[in-house]
């Protein structure tokens, strides 16, 4: 592989795209001295680097023993003498008395928001854009243009306007306001005209009378003038929503009331992703992540962008503006998304720096530096992303407090070098992995002062879940993971703990994402159950679900179900430490063959993309071409699968060998119209990227805690270095 060029600073080695980004970039930006800098960030490392590799060496001991006691057992055995040795070896430890999250200075997104989040790589400036400005969204667009409305009975989205899908759009936009911003008389359905009189909203009813809303607080404010606004400003659970009026527009001017268009805030809080959606592999890849986050968070990235034939240049929202209801004062609202990051956890290293001996530093530490750094501009001024000073980092794939209390010394850390107010950098922590979620009370003690946020991950924690019981018997097919004690338990279990801890209103409860983008309709049915479970939070994969997914958040008051869940009796700890084993040895051949082409699929589809375009998440068309949004998460559990029937005999590696190769031809006809694309057996011959999922199946079982960051970066190192060579 190529290695990158260096140039020394305080006895580090730093690669030329990186320190030329942060010397003549980032610590101008920040009014930091390059000299002192670079010497506290040795300090930081040559004190931070021997405890990281001391956790992750403890990760290792404790899998040995986790792996000892299954074989000798024959799997989990007893559940009481199971706890005793988890607690014997530290594994499971005791819950503090008492847990409260007393974090301060917190954004109302954090603490009186609840709405949806939308996850985007940070490496893709155009979808990092996108995912910024989708804190407002078009109900209209979001109808008209998925399947959340049907296509039948002449609603289909033919021409450039079907009346027909129009007028049905208009009809739930209609619902939406009835439900938000019901009338003390009639229905929005029946509006024919809006006026603000005396700092009251009017409405005009079709026949002919004026009403009123029944929460009249629920006006906020309007643009235009009174007697004819432009634009009506709502408020209802906490979101803003806004009706938008052009008599002369293609809706509006069909429309009784002239409404052209219902914007909603949507994603009121979007992550930033350099972790799971990302493919970073070396200095280039990590220069360009941090390089588009600072553009993000001060407000400066944009990019050019070609649609249907048009070039444009895309930027960054501004806030909305707008006369306050009592006609005299003004109103003024985010046009973005409140910007968190997240960072990569403890295990990876990077190439960026090299330290005094010439090894690779840990990537997480560099992550929390150089993020703070370029994000100095915003904490200072308290303008932009943060209207509190604070920076919002969250922390995935930590296992257990000790973890998490290390990643807390981290940003302690980075406040002293970059000279910031003690508990600026708050700490999200992804509730992910198995050692974390049945410890989560003491991994939240240990970071009270910072944590904003806990999330749970379905994905990681059923791939830390299969690696973690590899040798106690082979797990269920993937389809019945969902139905598994552990998974119900584990939900209830975080939102349980973080409401004991004082998160109503103080820290996000968040929930996983919608995988299945196209099935807008769906999402719509079923990810309202997010709301309900306790999340003030919710992931979704496009601003345009986050639009619809906000409808959530106006069926339920999310704030108030808590209050009611607060009220259960706690989530006992048993059913998480019950393990997904099932019986897949009774399975007919047909049965495991499925099941192996399933995941095999996956597999290919998602890493042919990751190794050979440096993609980290994607729409990848399943066995079946319907399309899930993939990233190392369902990676994990896929390749863990099949890793885990393979160590128990339900499999044979010559039965995987055959699929891939079979399955290979299928990803390669699935990405035809790819003009990128490479075939996965060029020859015959597995390429790279065939080479790479095949390793992550039969090298699965002996992977750190079953990550596929190690294989997956090796392999696209590989596959870069081929592409310089081509020349």
């Amino acid at each position: 592989m190529t290695q990158p060029n260096y140039a020394e600073r305080a006895g580090l080695q730093v690669a030329d795209e990186l320190l030329e980004f942060v010397e003549t970039h980032a610590l101008p930006a920040a009014e930091q001295d390059a000299e002192s800098f670079w010497s506290g960030v040795a300090e930081i490392f040559a004190d931070l680097t021997p405890k990281n590799q001391a956790l992750l060496a403890t990760r290792d001991e404790l899998q040995q023993q986790l792996d000892t006691y299954y074989r000798e057992h024959n799997g989990v055995g007893d559940a009481a003498r199971y706890r005793a040795f988890l607690e014997e070896i530290g594994y499971l430890l005791p819950a503090p008395e008492e847990v409260k999250a007393t974090t301060t200075n917190l954004d109302v997104e954090i603490t009186h928001q609840a709405g949806p989040q939308l996850v985007v790589p940070v490496s893709n400036a155009r979808f990092a854009i996108n995912a910024a400005n989708a804190r407002w969204g078009s109900l209209y667009d979001a109808y008209y243009g998925t399947d959340a409305i049907d296509q039948s009975e002449g609603k289909e989205p033919v021409g450039d306007y079907n009346p027909v899908r129009g007028a049905a759009v208009i009809a739930k936009g209609r619902e939406l306001l009835d439900l938000a911003a019901p009338l003390t008389a009639g229905s929005h359905a029946d509006s024919t005209g809006y006026r603000v009189v005396e700092g009251a909203l009017k409405v005009t009813l079709s026949n002919g009378t004026e009403t009123e809303l029944a929460n009249p607080e629920g006006f906020i404010g309007y643009t235009g003038s009174p007697e004819q606004p432009e634009t009506v400003l709502l408020r209802h659970n906490g979101l803003h929503l806004e009706i938008d009026f052009d008599p002369l527009g293609t809706i509006g001017s069909t429309d009784g009331a002239g409404i052209q268009d219902i914007m909603l805030e949507s994603a009121v809080t979007s992550i930033i992703d350099l972790e799971d959606s990302v493919a970073a592999v070396d200095a280039e890849d990590k220069t360009l992540c941090y390089s588009n986050w600072s553009g993000l968070v001060n407000g400066t990235l944009s990019e050019e962008v070609t649609k249907n034939g048009t070039a444009f240049t895309r930027v960054l929202a501004d806030d909305r503006h707008y006369t306050a209801a009592n006609g005299t004062d003004t109103i003024s609202l985010k046009g973005r998304s409140l910007l968190l990051v997240r960072t990569v956890g403890h295990l990876m290293t990077t190439d960026a720096v090299l330290d005094a001996e010439g090894n690779e530093v840990p990537e997480g530490i560099l992550d929390a530096i150089i993020t703070s750094l370029v994000a100095v501009p915003n904490l200072r001024s308290g303008k932009g992303n943060s209207s509190t000073g604070s920076l919002y980092i969250v922390k995935p794939k930590m296992h257990g407090p000790a973890e998490v209390a290390f990643a807390v010394e981290t940003l302690g850390r980075v406040e002293q070098l970059l000279g910031l107010p003690a508990t600026s950098l708050k700490i999200g922590i992804m509730d992910e992995e198995r050692r974390t979620s049945v410890n989560l009370a003491a991994a939240i003690n240990e970071a009270s002062d910072r944590v904003f946020f806990i999330n749970t991950g379905f994905l990681d924690r059923t791939g830390d879940e299969i690696h973690t019981s590899m040798h106690a018997g082979a797990v269920v097919r993937k389809a019945d993971m969902k139905a598994q004690p552990f998974l119900k338990a584990y939900e209830n279990s975080n939102v349980d703990i973080g409401l004991a801890a004082g998160f109503r209103g103080t820290a996000q409860i968040g929930k996983g994402m919608w995988a299945k983008p196209d099935l807008m309709a769906d999402m719509l049915e079923e990810k309202i159950g997010h709301v309900r479970s306790g999340a003030t939070a919710a992931w979704v994969p496009s601003p345009t679900a986050a639009t619809l997914h906000a409808l959530h958040y106006h069926l339920e008051d999310a704030f108030q179900v808590q209050s009611e869940i607060a009220q259960r009796q706690a989530q006992s700890l048993e059913p998480l430490l019950q393990p997904p084993l099932g019986e897949p040895e009774k399975l007919t051949d047909e049965e495991r063959t499925a099941e192996i082409d399933e995941n095999v699929q996956s597999i290919l589809g998602y890493v042919v993309r990751w190794i050979d375009q440096g993609v980290g998440c994607s729409k990848v068309p399943d066995i079946h071409d319907v399309a899930l949004m993939e990233d190392r998460a369902t990676l994990r559990i896929s390749s863990q699968l099949l890793a885990n029937w393979l160590e128990h005999g339900i499999i044979t590696q010559d039965q995987v060998d055959e699929a891939l190769a079979r399955l290979s031809t299928v990803v390669d006809e699935q990405n035809a119209d790819d003009p990128n694309y490479e075939v996965l057996m060029p020859g015959g011959e597995g390429g790279i990227a065939f080479q790479a999922a095949r390793a992550l199946i039969v090298e699965g079982a002996t992977q750190p805690n079953g990550y596929t960051e190690p294989l997956l970066h090796r392999y696209r190192r590989a596959k870069k270095e081929e592409i310089r060579n081509r020349g």
